[in-house]
């Protein structure tokens, strides 16, 4: 989807009227408490579309928290995250640990999901008991800097997939934007050029690169500061020290080698596929495009189809659109507005994407294949 696809387009209307400033004037999520007015559609500006949306949704009580859900959700998490390290010294020195790396690794994602959503403040009401559970989630149990993270995410919300302005788009060992391929030579053309065949071998690595960007953005101190440098600086340590101990003095030289290598890629690769259907493949707005909040939002992001087995798998990420619409509704409350805002996107003529995990995997691998073709039109040349 070109970025002229952003073109602000009135929707349809009847009813009473209302009004509610842009809400993407500001480049982040409007203010949840936007005045409505009725729950049929007459004003045409698209903030007054979204201060309607934003009222329904919370006269719904979707934007509620949680707590009780909340805290099962993190507990179901610690179970997880201890039953794979009771595993771990249960089994011993034994080739099996591999098994354990694969649960590890699961259990690592699962809590990346619970610091996402602290992140967001969608566990609890209070910014202290949300930064405190990001940090342990995040920080101490995986190695992953919450206050790294949520600066970095935070530009991702305001700005999906706009070129220049998402960091999740940045030109890295994968490209996603047209231009920014062209006169890539040697290994990183090599890599372009094949992009889509190597994406997913290059999740493997992807761990190891969240892991680095944490210490280095600690080292520079880059962070959203949700506690004091020297606490997350501490946490980190403490989770290193702990994880490292506890593999070299169960399992021999080799086989720890092996089991970090294998859990690091693992935990990797689950994020990456939990993430990667979310925006991949779907419009790009350019760098000097000004969407408005609703349609910015819901053309950027694409819907997995599923049932509970994949709500869980994928962190709830597979609601993208309501969450990029509304980041600090419970996830436990996406599934029940799914269909009140497809309904509403519909009503909009807003075009609304949803599609089967395996699809999602295709369209995004489309996109790539297509970002490398001309590298290979140059090659045969």
């Amino acid at each position: 989807m070109a970025s002229s696809d952003f073109i602000q387009r009135s929707p349809r209307s009847a009813g009473t009227s209302s009004t509610s400033p842009n809400p993407s004037a500001r480049g982040a999520e409007p203010s949840e408490d936007s005045p409505g007015g009725s729950t049929t559609i007459r004003d045409r500006s698209p903030g007054s579309a979204y201060a309607l949306l934003s009222r329904q949704v919370r006269s719904a009580g979707l934007l509620r928290h949680r707590p009780l859900s909340s805290v099962t959700a993190l507990a179901v998490t610690l179970l997880l995250l201890a039953g794979g390290w009771a595993a771990f010294l249960l089994i011993g020195d034994s080739w099996w640990q591999l098994t354990v790396a694969a649960v590890l690794a699961f259990a690592f994602t699962q809590c990346g999901f619970r610091g996402h959503e602290a992140g967001h403040r969608q566990l609890f009401h209070g910014k202290r008991a949300n930064d405190a559970t990001g940090l342990v989630f995040g920080n101490l149990f995986i190695g992953l800097g919450f206050g790294w993270w949520v600066a970095k995410h935070n530009r991702h919300h305001a700005h999906p997939n706009q070129v220049g302005r998402d960091p999740d788009i940045e030109t890295g060992a994968v490209v996603f934007i047209d231009h920014e391929a062209r006169g890539r030579t040697g290994v990183t053309g090599f890599i372009t050029r094949h992009q889509a065949s190597l994406f997913f071998p290059m999740l493997l690595l992807e761990g190891w690169a969240l892991h680095v960007a944490t210490f280095r953005a600690l080292r520079r101190g880059r962070t959203s500061a949700p506690a004091p440098l020297a606490v997350e600086a501490l946490a980190l340590l403490v989770h290193v020290a702990a994880y490292l101990t506890v593999v070299l003095v169960v399992l021999s030289p080799l086989k720890a080698l092996v089991f970090v290598v294998v859990q690091q890629a693992l935990f990797g690769l689950y994020m990456g596929v939990s993430f990667a259907p979310n925006h991949k493949g779907m419009a790009m707005p350019g760098e000097h495009d000004r969407p408005d909040f609703l349609r910015g939002q819901v053309l950027t992001s694409r819907n997995v189809r599923g049932g509970r087995v994949i709500d869980f798998v994928l962190g709830g990420l597979n609601y993208q659109i309501e969450h990029h619409l509304f980041p600090s509704m419970p996830r436990t409350a996406l599934p029940a507005a799914q269909p009140l805002i497809r309904a509403y996107c519909a009503e909009l003529d807003l075009p609304y994407a949803q599609t089967g995990l395996v699809d999602s995997y295709r369209q995004a691998l489309r996109h790539l294949h297509a970002v490398g073709a001309p590298l290979r039109a140059e090659r045969r040349a």
